[in-house]
């Protein structure tokens, strides 16, 4: 067995030096254990945008309201080079999403301070106090706001019925349904309900509006498809021209298809609604994220290559202008880049992509498609951007929150911007993570986390907490998540053990593909030599106290650790984890999820969902078992989880059920949060925290 250790702490360190010599006040009492109540008081940082002249930042900060059980979220701004660091707004309702228009002052975004999400104005240098100015006064809520180049026109999302001529059909259906008596809904195809919400009918639609006010338009009338897509997508799969004239989007427009395809296209519209939407892209895979060249004359956008597949890898296709030949950029980098960003002079794209544990930050020459590594360790976040002649972004890593850095564009000097959090964070006691690789399933190089608890102490024996990721095309990276940090268990006096087993990203293509057809092959295999090689590594481990925890692909794989590897563990803990492969596949919503990775639908395929189903194995379960499930949950649906709840009960293993009523695949509302932590680490103690074994 060959284990590499890669110890994270000179990196952190750096992190904690610069937080150190920030201007954030200290905190005054000595450090405490990080708890979930830490987790939520972080302010988390998003949607940063630079002004035109780059000298200045704005970007969205949310805070917990414990007493409203809510984010609230308002608009800062920032110098380029991390001065002047001031509140835009100050309103108990959510401001966020802002752009800046072209002449550096104005500032669009949306606001709820109306009673609905509209689209608001302020002056970023106008003198304090003044309140911002509405925009927009529209009968429906508005989302994803674009600002066009020339700042003549605004672009935004609106809920519609496609068939309504107009916002007061739909305002008037909804009104009407709403007063109705009868509660039923008839459906006609799939999407009957999506994610967390049932269908209505409505489709997202893109509208174009005067700046100076008028008339929305909806330039995608009569598409049966949302723009942005659903249910994640925003205005990054939106682009207006150049000239200002027409917007490209990006749409699955499939028909009946549409639960089973991953076929989004890209399409221009004029922005007048003049014509139909023309569609640009004939991919029959995922193609969104456009993005025009400073000059204009270039298109960049996203692609994958395997229909059906949403963990395909995304290539990067450049296109002269709007109907010009398409090359590929860089087709042999074996990374998949999530955002793109052009350099000011067009001859360099900027890309963030996972890269072995990390979120790391490239630049790409467009001209050669060399590739080049600008900023490697911690997780870099999008939205990039350009300011002060600096590349500008998110940074955040497994011992502190996203904060706003720069780099050079050589990738030299990286400077950190702000400094939010660093009182909450110096207030609290961290563990030290490390990352280490070992020889997984057919003698894979597999690189795992490994996360101290906190005032360690190398002669006592730690109990362990073994995190399993979801996905099953996800990481546990160097980041700081905000439902499964794994400092939470590290202040709890855990060890924390996590392994991006085979299909996870950011380690190649070839190793996120290999997991389709083998749910419960390679990735438990590497579980099992994972968990073996950092007991081996690490002595102050104790092999006998280890609870394993997963959710969503990890919640299935935490079934399967019940019937499969029944007498490893003290105690499990499944969130919202399918228990029968093949029943969930006629309740889950998209489709093109199990028919890629068990080959096709169970009439055509049955043989891989019977070999990869939990279900068939709980005569073997004897492991105590904690159920979590959220009860709007239509990704995985509740009755998975009442379903391994009742096998507990049924067979006498002790076991609990938490069910969340008001929740979807995860766990958002910050009490539901805090719930969710004491149950969790309640029932862990419980089972690992006796006496450690000799």
């Amino acid at each position: 067995m060959t284990l590499r250790r890669r110890h994270l702490g000179p990196a952190l360190a750096l992190l904690a030096a610069l937080a150190a010599a920030g201007s954030a006040p200290v905190a005054a009492e000595s450090p405490h254990p990080f708890t979930v109540h830490d987790l939520l008081a972080m302010e988390r940082i998003s949607e940063p945008q630079a002004s035109p002249d780059g000298s200045r930042i704005l970007f969205t900060l949310r805070t917990t309201d414990l007493e409203a059980n809510r984010g609230r979220t308002d608009l800062w701004l920032v110098g380029a080079d991390g001065s002047g660091l001031r509140r835009l707004t100050e309103d108990p309702a959510s401001d966020g999403g802002g752009r800046w228009a072209p002449d550096g002052r104005t500032i669009y975004f949306l606001s709820t301070r109306s009673g609905s999400s509209q689209v608001w104005k302020l002056d970023a240098d106008g003198p304090p106090g003044v309140a911002p100015m509405p925009v927009t006064d529209l009968p429906l809520d508005v989302a994803a706001l674009v600002v066009s180049p020339d700042g003549e026109r605004l672009a935004f999302a609106l809920e519609v019925f496609p068939d309504c001529p107009d916002l007061a059909c739909t305002r008037a259906r909804l009104d009407e349904r709403a007063g109705a008596k009868a509660s039923g809904r008839i459906f006609e195809r799939l999407f009957v309900r999506h994610w967390d919400a049932w269908k209505d009918g409505r489709r997202s639609h893109l509208f174009v509006l005067p700046a100076g006010g008028g008339v929305a338009v909806d330039v995608t009338r009569g598409m049966d498809a949302d723009v942005p897509s659903k249910p994640f997508g925003g205005s990054e799969e939106l682009a207006f021209t150049p000239d200002g004239r027409g917007i490209v989007f990006a749409a699955r427009d499939v028909g009946r298809e549409e639960a089973w395809s991953t076929n989004l296209d890209l399409f221009v519209a004029p922005v007048d609604g003049s014509a139909p939407p023309r569609r640009l892209t004939t991919n029959p895979a995922w193609d969104s994220q456009p993005l025009f060249s400073p000059d204009g004359r270039t298109l960049v956008y996203l692609a994958m290559a395997r229909p059906g597949y949403e963990a395909d890898r995304h290539q990067i296709v450049l296109r002269e202008g709007l109907d010009g030949p398409e090359r590929r950029l860089a087709p042999d980098w074996d990374r998949s880049p999530s955002e793109l960003l052009w350099s000011a002079d067009g001859e360099t794209l900027y890309a963030t992509a996972q890269d072995i544990g990390q979120v790391s930050l490239f630049a790409i020459e467009v001209a050669t498609g060399a590739v080049r590594t600008l900023v490697g360790a911690g997780s870099q976040r999008s939205p990039m951007l350009l300011a002060g002649g600096r590349l500008g972004y998110g940074k955040e890593h497994l011992n502190g929150p996203q904060e706003l850095w720069s780099v050079a564009a050589d990738g030299g000097d990286e400077r950190r911007l702000t400094r939010i959090n660093d009182a909450r964070v110096d207030a609290t006691r961290m563990g030290t993570a490390y990352q280490m690789s070992f020889r997984g399933a057919g003698g894979d190089m597999v690189f795992a986390y490994v996360m101290e608890p906190i005032d360690f102490d190398p002669e006592r024996k730690y109990p362990v907490a073994f995190l399993i990721h979801g996905g099953p095309q996800g990481s546990f990276g160097n980041q700081f998540h905000y439902r499964w940090n794994p400092q939470v268990y590290a202040a709890r006096g855990y060890a924390v053990v996590m392994v991006d087993f085979h299909g996870s990203t950011g380690y190649g293509q070839a190793f996120t593909d290999s997991i389709r057809g083998d749910w419960g092959g390679k990735p438990l295999e590497d579980l099992q030599l994972g968990l073996a090689a950092a007991l081996q590594a690490y002595p102050w481990m104790d092999g006998e106290r280890v609870a394993a925890l997963g959710a969503s692909y990890g919640g299935w794989m935490v079934n399967w650790i019940a019937g499969n590897w029944p007498d490893r563990f003290r105690c499990l803990v499944n969130h919202d984890g399918f228990l029968d492969s093949k029943s969930s596949y006629f309740t889950t919503e998209e489709l093109w999820f199990p028919e890629w990775e068990f080959h096709g639908t169970p009439w055509e395929n049955p043989e891989i969902y019977a070999r990869w189903n939990p279900v068939d194995h709980v005569g073997k379960w004897r492991t105590p078992m904690l159920v979590v499930h959220g009860g709007k949950d239509f990704r995985v649906v509740e009755t998975d989880g009442l379903a391994a709840f009742t096998v507990l009960q049924r067979r006498g293993i002790p076991s609990k059920l938490l069910h969340f009523p008001d929740e979807n695949h995860w766990v958002l509302k910050p009490h539901n949060s805090i719930l969710w932590h004491e149950t969790v680490l309640d029932w862990i103690d419980r089972w690992t925290q006796g006496a450690p074994s000799n």
